[in-house]
């Protein structure tokens, strides 16, 4: 039987939790995950937990926040004034917005306090800064 390794296209299924048990995400339910090993298609620290499996095999893992979003940056915080936003938007706290950057990329923030006068914006991935367990299954290397 031939393990996953570097450049392979597999198929996984899995669970993610965070420290308190909370599941944040899990393919079981729907059809698994496809990506290629190297490919940068999902975290670095999931793909790596997935070389050196074979298929039908399953583990649990734990991947600290360097390997998976990153750590939380006070520096992807921003305050906009309410009156910076189109008069359309009613801004909501837990919303996701995009914004355009002075580059004119697009960035997805979430809203994460709204006052009278100011909008704090959060730009940081919703899992930075937190270690994450995952639970995987390798289904197929393809």
């Amino acid at each position: 039987m031939s393990q996953a390794k570097q450049f392979d296209t597999v198929r996984v299924h899995y669970t993610g939790r965070l420290d308190d048990g909370s599941v944040f995400d899990s393919s079981r339910g729907r059809e698994p995950i496809e990506f290629t090993i190297g490919g940068g298609q999902v975290i670095p620290g999931f793909e790596q937990a997935v070389v050196g499996m074979n298929p039908g095999e399953e583990k649990t893992v734990r991947i600290p926040s360097d390997e998976a979003y990153g750590p939380y940056r006070d520096e992807m915080v921003l305050t906009v004034q309410r009156d910076q936003f189109p008069p359309d938007i009613d801004p909501q706290v837990g919303q996701a917005l995009q914004v355009q950057q002075s580059t004119g990329e697009s960035l997805i923030v979430t809203v994460s306090e709204v006052s009278e006068t100011a909008v704090k914006l959060d730009a940081n991935h919703p899992l930075a800064g937190q270690d994450l367990t995952f639970d995987i299954e390798l289904v197929e290397i393809r």
